[in-house]
């Protein structure tokens, strides 16, 4: 045990941006903004105070527009939604008329604007929709950019009137909540990784973090009042642990995991392992394509939604997403999921069920079955996109043949009135039933994915989000890898095409084994191509060593 052993410190949150990081700390201040000045008006005063209030608006307005500006150039138009969303919240009639009657009742600016988004945010983070307690946080850095003008504040590094601040530069930044403004506020392209103790997977922020390829983890309690600028860490993004004061064995046993985040450059395919990419937005195909992705393996289309505010796009929307990031990979296949919602995704306009346990529930699959009206505005907008080229669709949390049966046939009802050009269609393997099933899905489906994420959770019945038992959520037993041993077998004896994609995939540790399984495509996070590829490439060599090692020992 090394001499600093003794006071590392391990903790559980979330993973909601993948990647594993080591380095210092820079601890990000919130302006809580405690000690308001609270007092009374009356008369001219109350002129006084909505005339203040209405510049404050303009101000945050203005910052909102910049913020949306440098959005739509860095990652695209989708996410840069979040913004018009909040000025939308800001413009809001209803709020603006409460935030001006408490005014006129003899409230100063600053305790008005407390008092309405504080009751707004309290009414939306009481609801059982975890996606709408996410929203609540918008209203909240609604609140905080109101304050923050009013009292002639902002936000900053806690060390920021140091000239030993490093502002985040090859730091993990540390916050109490990672805000959509805060992660592009942080200007710094070498920025390591966050850690904060509130926000979910769903979140804006976790969006932009994962398009942005900066790791991130959540929900550690108390994070702040634990550490202090300059300490170092190592955060995994792809299981929530956080590490203080890393011990020498903890470094070295995840020395080949730990990104550098060095400038990408793109390493070309290699014979033995097709590697694809995984996009959650239309805007990280162009990444896939300079990466030399051979195609886009998963995209995750629920994210066009929750990065446009939370709502229902059109058919128009979804067609106009999709095409844009088919003609990004120019001419690579791309395999489109329809929409996983529910569980851990819920969307805030369906009004979904409250469910004790939503991971067994109402998702996937099952959901787009019962809610024809979400399903047809995607199929039609994928029908459209086929027309001009093919178009692979995977059907999410399949439990069976029937019902993938189902799902193709309601696709093809629903586009019966409308051109229709080449489309596969194929299953998701994330389920343990679909997977006994294999060799009759494969039969009849077009193509299938592994979803290795939900797979080793409901194959050992164990919870990812949870984080007394997450520790055993991971590929680590034979029988796991003889499972994805018997459907690549039966992919093969079928004559169809068989991928991976979620973490396991984007492994290397993994990737020799997943070779071994049978498996030749993974799909994986644009940034990781590179290290899969050189991983494919040194498994190739030690087997050709240990085969000439061998024909030279007989």
């Amino acid at each position: 045990m090394s001499s600093g052993s003794k006071n590392e410190v391990r903790l559980s949150g979330l993973a909601i941006s993948p990647g594993v990081v080591l380095g210092k700390v820079c601890m990000f201040k919130q302006n809580k903004h405690n000690a308001l000045p609270t007092y009374k008006v009356s008369g001219k005063g109350v002129d006084r105070e909505k005339d203040r209030l209405n510049k404050a608006r303009e101000i945050v307005i203005e910052r909102l527009n910049s913020l949306q500006d440098t959005v739509t150039d860095r990652i695209g138009q989708a996410e840069a939604g979040i913004f018009v969303a909040q000025k939308m919240m800001l413009q809001d009639p209803a709020m603006r008329q409460e935030i001006d009657a408490a005014i006129d009742q003899g409230a100063n600016a600053e305790r008005a604007v407390t008092e309405i988004l504080d009751a707004y945010e309290s009414q939306l983070a009481q609801l059982d929709d975890e996606y709408i307690k996410e929203r609540a946080s918008d209203l909240g850095e609604l609140k905080r950019r109101l304050l923050d003008v009013l009292c002639d504040t902002s936000p900053s590094f806690q060390c920021s009137v140091d000239s030993h601040c490093a502002r985040g530069h090859h730091r993990i930044v540390i916050t109490e909540e990672l805000t959509p403004s805060i992660a592009m506020e942080v200007e710094s392209d070498d920025l390591l990784g966050f850690v904060t103790e509130r926000g979910g997977e769903t979140s804006h922020a976790a969006i932009l973090a994962r398009a942005m390829g900066i790791p991130a983890v959540s929900g550690i309690s108390d994070i702040v009042n634990q550490i202090s600028c300059g300490m170092e860490v190592m955060l995994n993004g792809c299981t929530g642990e956080v590490v203080i004061r890393p011990s020498d064995e903890t470094k070295a046993a995840n020395a080949d995991k730990i990104a550098k985040r060095q400038p990408l450059e793109a390493v070309a395919p290699v014979k033995q392992l097709t590697v694809m990419a995984n996009i959650s937005t239309a805007a990280e195909a162009k990444l896939a394509h300079d990466m030399l992705a051979e195609g886009i393996g998963l995209y995750r289309t629920e994210f066009e939604f929750f990065a446009s505010g939370g709502k229902l796009l059109t058919e128009q929307q979804q067609y106009q997403s999709y095409r844009n990031a088919a003609l990004a990979v120019k001419g690579a296949p791309i395999y489109f999921r329809m929409l996983d919602i529910g569980a851990d995704k819920p969307l805030e306009e369906l009004d979904l069920p409250v469910e004790d346990n939503p991971a067994l529930g109402y998702r996937g699959a099952r959901l787009l079955l019962g809610m024809p009206d979400l399903m047809r505005p995607q199929a039609r907008a994928l029908a459209r996109v086929s027309t001009e080229m093919p178009v692979w669709v995977m059907y999410p949390m399949i439990t069976g043949l029937a019902q993938f049966r189902l799902m193709k046939q309601t696709f093809a009802e629903m586009t019966a009135d409308i051109p229709v050009g080449k489309i596969y269609h194929g299953a998701m393997f994330e389920v343990p039933s679909a997977c006994m099933e294999a060799e009759k899905l494969l039969e009849e489906a077009d193509f299938a994915s592994i979803g290795s994420n939900d797979l080793i959770q409901y194959f050992f019945a164990v919870d990812r989000n949870n984080s007394i038992v997450s520790g055993d959520h991971h590929p680590d037993y034979d029988v796991f890898w003889g499972l994805l041993e018997k459907l690549s077998l039966a992919a093969n004896l079928a004559g169809k095409p068989l991928s991976i994609c979620g973490e396991l995939a984007s492994d290397v540790q993994y990737t020799d084994k997943l070779i071994a399984s049978g498996i030749r495509t993974v799909s994986i996070s644009p940034r990781r191509i590179p290290d899969i590829r050189n991983a494919a490439t040194e498994t190739k060599n030690q087997q050709f060593a240990t085969t000439t090692n061998e024909i030279k020992k007989g």
